[in-house]
């Protein structure tokens, strides 16, 4: 008795008749419509690939213990060999090392361990480094502007990726892969995320399987694309899938929990545990093969789930870790000695041996200029950070509303000594130099991590350079950081009423606008080589304190600071910008003293250049020099995060 299955996605009688097949005494035939061709155009080997990384165990203060390592089998000779037309769906529980394949043939593998193996296109060795210029690899995580629509996203990674194609061009092909991947209804939706709405989880995960497809990869990798959504959703996900492996490609998916419907979908099935590949072939080959081992699978059962238990080891106990080991062990001893192991090995050798190996197909190489990236990154993030309407109104009130606290405390300056004229106007220029880098700081924690993690993955893509990402960032926030500065200044300098020339002024303004631009810049320049957020906003936040009190000289005279701290302030542009502040305020004013309710001592100075020559002394002659080595200060560290995203780059981010 026969029974033939379409590729069709499955009826709501799917799963009885499914589940009644794998149960069948008889094992009928089972046939896949996605007949193999006899000639494919494209196929990948997979051969004995392992991977082993160490490990430091005991405690990190205890030196000896730390010396000890433990290595870790990740990987143990995987080969696998899947051909153009295909779709091959991997399955295991955690930490069967499914991602960790994947990884592996993407290149994405890090540098903490030792990997072996070698991977082939059409019977050609590839170099590792030739890896992301094959491989089209869809992350588990969509990593997706929120404010931007699903045609900008992809039109901005064609942008991105296709560099002799014109902008009609560019628009034909984007419209041509949503169609592929139905999206079409939802092209001028916006992404969305957790503050705004936006598409489903199902149309987000076609829209990151849409941005792989723009360059044409034959050969497309997936981890776990159906985590997190829906039984019918993720069917209909590998079911698209299927269609664009049909379309002469071969896919690569991880998976985890698949209906029983999907059983017909697959091509090639391959069930991993302890980093080994216990059975990898058709799908009626599996369940012959799992019967003739005498683990058959019960009635009205998924098929799936009983054979990724009957591979997976109970970590539970030691009694049943052995027991659970030994059979994983006799099962995948069973399947590389029998007829689907040496079958695969067979046609691996075939395409390795065939006289005319046909070329390497790589992804569309048509890269624009490292200047035209930049301008495209640009505007991307102009266009998604510009339609966040809070962060906007945040990044430009936030220190007006800090403005607000400092004039109503102090009201209105006074030239009257008695008064604390003098305290107030250095409490005024305190509060400016040393709250300012901080407003930068939590713009910084706030918007930038979301571009970092995208910069992390379309950087292993090829599309461009993580310091790309940073540059484009830092070009984008400078007019808001001076109009948010311009706000604020304009508030508090004519509120409290200090020195009313309007050249000094604009003084103000520029001195303050760049420990606003540092406290930002030196955030995002951190969170290059530091992932944790919170540890970057403490560590900003400890270096503007050490540089205040050792650079402004407020808490103490530089002129009695033991000899290193006085060479520490120059590393400082508190010192610069203090002093800065100091002359613009101080220089040429007039102080009175009402004697009726002398404070002690406060009769004593009468102009401002005496505070000047006491605080500062030759400050007067240094202005035009201090303001040259203020703004040094912003070309350096950009300089500083170019390569603190190049040491990002050869960093292994997990």
């Amino acid at each position: 008795m026969d029974r033939t299955y379409s590729m069709q996605p499955p009826g709501p009688g799917a799963a009885a008749e499914s589940f009644k097949f794998v149960s069948d005494a008889k094992r009928d035939v089972w046939r896949n419509d996605s007949v193999e061709p006899a000639e494919p155009s494209c196929c990948l080997s997979v051969s004995n690939i392992s991977y082993t990384v160490s490990e430091r165990v005991g405690p990190w203060w205890n030196l000896s213990s730390c010396r000890k390592r433990w290595t870790r089998q990740i990987l143990n000779n995987v080969s696998f060999h899947v051909e153009s037309g295909q779709i091959m769906g991997i399955l295991g529980n955690s930490g069967s090392g499914k991602t960790t394949l994947l990884d592996a043939i993407s290149g994405r593998i890090g540098n903490s361990g030792t990997l072996l193996g070698e991977v082939f296109i059409n019977g050609r060795k590839m170099k590792r480094e030739e890896y992301q210029d094959c491989f089209s690899y869809v992350l588990q995580s969509d990593n997706l502007l929120s404010y931007l629509t699903v045609e900008e996203t992809l039109t901005y990674t064609a942008q991105l990726s296709l560099r002799k194609h014109s902008a009609e061009a560019i628009k034909k092909k984007v419209s041509s892969v949503m169609a592929e991947l139905s999206l079409s209804h939802v092209a001028h939706s916006v992404i969305g995320g957790r503050v705004i709405p936006g598409i489903s989880g199902g149309e987000r995960r076609r829209v990151s399987i849409a941005s792989q497809l723009l360059q044409d990869p034959r050969v497309i990798l997936l981890d776990e694309p159906t985590t997190g959504l829906d039984s019918m959703t993720a069917n209909q996900i590998v079911v698209l899938l299927a269609q664009l492996a049909r379309r002469d490609r071969i896919v690569v998916v991880t998976i985890h929990q698949p209906r029983s419907e999907l059983f017909r979908v697959f091509s090639r099935i391959a069930i991993m545990s302890r980093g080994e590949l216990v059975f990898c072939g058709q799908p009626q080959d599996m369940v012959d093969f799992f019967s003739q081992c005498g683990y058959e699978c019960p009635d009205y059962c998924n098929p799936f789930d009983i054979y990724v238990d009957f591979t997976s080891v109970d970590t539970r106990s030691s009694e049943r870790e052995a027991a659970t080991f030994s059979r994983m062990h006799d099962i995948t001893s069973s399947y590389q000695n029998s007829a689907i192991y040496q079958s695969m090995l067979g046609k691996m050798e075939q395409s390795l041996q065939r006289t005319e190996k046909p070329a390497i197909p790589f992804k569309s190489k048509e890269s624009p200029s490292g200047a035209a990236k930049l301008e495209v990154l640009l505007r991307r993030t102009s266009r998604n950070l510009s339609r966040d309407r809070m962060g906007v109104l945040m990044r430009l009130s936030q220190n007006l509303i800090y403005g607000l606290f400092v004039a109503f405390f102090v009201m209105r300056l006074d030239i009257d000594m008695s008064k604390g004229a003098v305290q107030d106007r250095i409490g005024i220029i305190y509060q400016s130099i040393g709250a300012s880098p901080y407003t930068g700081m939590l713009n910084a924690v706030a918007l930038f991590p979301a571009l970092r993690a995208i910069s992390d993955q379309e950087s292993k893509d090829g599309l461009y350079c993580k310091w790309q990402m940073f540059l484009a960032y830092i070009f984008h926030i400078l007019p808001f950081s001076v109009l948010s500065v311009c706000i604020f200044s304009s508030f508090l300098y004519w509120t409290v009423g200090m020195h009313p020339e309007t050249l000094r002024f604009f003084s103000f303004t520029a001195v303050v606008l760049v420990p606003h631009i540092i406290g930002e810049l030196l955030t995002v320049v951190l969170l290059g080589v530091v992932q944790d957020p919170n540890m970057v906003n403490t560590g900003v936040a400890l270096l503007n304190i050490a540089g205040i009190l050792v650079g402004s000289g407020f808490l103490r005279s530089t002129l009695q600071m033991p000899e290193v701290f006085k060479w520490l302030s120059y590393l400082t542009f508190q010192k610069y910008s203090c002093e800065l502040l100091i002359v613009t305020e101080f220089h040429g004013l007039e102080f009175s003293c009402n004697m009726s309710t002398p404070l002690p001592g406060a009769c004593l100075i009468t102009e401002g250049d005496q505070i000047i020559e006491q605080g500062y002394p030759g400050a007067l002659s240094r202005y035009t020099q201090d303001f040259l080595l203020l703004y040094t200060f912003l070309p350096a560290l950009l300089l500083l995060g170019i390569i603190s995203y190049k040491i990002r780059d050869r960093l292994v981010l997990h």
